[in-house]
């Protein structure tokens, strides 16, 4: 019997899934928060506002109301960050335990600086959480151009979601280190809007590749203080996912930085956006999380400082460049 998954979140990257996981021959329903969304989902078997250009296949099936949770095998979360324990909370629904849950997000909560499959465990009571993460555009992943991602979570589960999402054109490896894999994927937001505001000020490659290996350095200090592998930020979720992020047009946290970089206000920016930039309230989540374990990130305090304080990212660069001179 083929597997029944839920996605809640339409967004693009949900639809993509959603896609993805029809294409290998899973019943999906994709859950769609406004009414109206859903209802135009399944007249245009498209998802023009979030992802233009892709049809549905026949065994998605869009809705505004779930249900029971219980008719579902997996369900995924595609819901940003910010959004996920409002969202979740607002289901009401009763969760089977040994339901599995899969966070798509990539971000950390401000207010408990708690990570979103820890979200999603409090809420839904669910005793299997998991995170799929990777250098993965929904754009790409959709169109059937080659992915390969990491599905991270305990030794029993991971692998069987690797395996739900693998085929020709997807590759997911499994990790049991949930913590770095998540980290990563929040982490690398807050990078790559610094690399855009790189690009945005005309400051050349060599400047954007050091911001990367410094950035990079940075999320690894801090995964070792929260217990994560060192090996997984030199892995998929962590240099893979960096370096996509910080150099794809799709990035939006990179497109968000270079509109700073050319002098726009980084609210007015959030404002203008249709699509969420996860990095602008990561920055500070990650700022505060690094300072409870006494981890150094001078890039991240910068991002915030531009971000939130008004700072001017050419003077921050000064900052950075003129830090004391010390090993690598």
């Amino acid at each position: 019997m083929a597997e029944r998954v839920l996605v809640v979140g339409s967004g693009s990257f949900g639809t993509a899934m959603a896609v993805v996981t029809a294409r290998r021959g899973a019943r999906v329903t994709l859950w769609a928060r406004r009414a109206e969304l859903a209802a135009e989902l399944r007249a245009r078997r498209e998802n023009v506002t979030f992802l233009p250009g892709v049809k549905l296949p026949e065994n998605i099936e869009p809705v505004h109301e779930i249900g029971d949770a219980s008719n579902y095998d997996w369900v995924f979360s595609a819901v940003p960050t910010r959004y996920v324990r409002e969202v979740f909370s607002a289901l009401r629904w009763v969760y089977p335990p040994e339901l599995p849950i899969v966070s798509l997000s990539k971000g950390i909560e401000q207010s408990t600086l708690e990570f979103p499959t820890q979200i999603l465990l409090n809420l839904t009571r669910a005793r299997h959480a998991l995170t799929l993460s990777g250098p993965s555009h929904a754009e790409e992943i959709a169109r059937g151009l080659p992915c390969v991602l990491v599905s991270a979570g305990d030794d029993a589960w991971a692998p069987k979601l690797a395996a739900l999402l693998s085929g020709n054109s997807l590759r997911v490896y499994h990790s049991r280190d949930l913590v770095g894999v998540e980290l990563a994927g929040a982490a690398k937001n807050v990078v790559a809007m610094a690399a855009g505001m790189v690009e945005g000020l005309g400051l050349g490659d060599n400047a954007k590749a050091a911001l990367l290996a410094r950035g990079l350095a940075e999320i690894t200090r801090l995964g070792a203080a929260l217990g994560a592998e060192p090996k997984t930020f030199y892995g998929l979720s962590g240099v893979g996912d960096l370096y996509t992020t910080c150099a794809s047009p799709y990035g939006r946290n990179r497109a968000f930085g270079v509109r700073v970089g050319k002098g726009e206000k980084p609210q007015a920016i959030m404002d203008s956006m249709e699509m969420v930039a996860e990095g602008f309230n990561t920055a500070k989540a990650l700022k505060t999380l690094a300072a409870s374990k006494k981890v150094e990130m001078p890039i991240c305090d910068e991002v915030c400082a531009i971000l939130y304080e008004g700072a001017d990212p050419r003077e921050a660069v000064t900052r950075l460049m003129t830090r004391a001179l010390k090993a690598e």
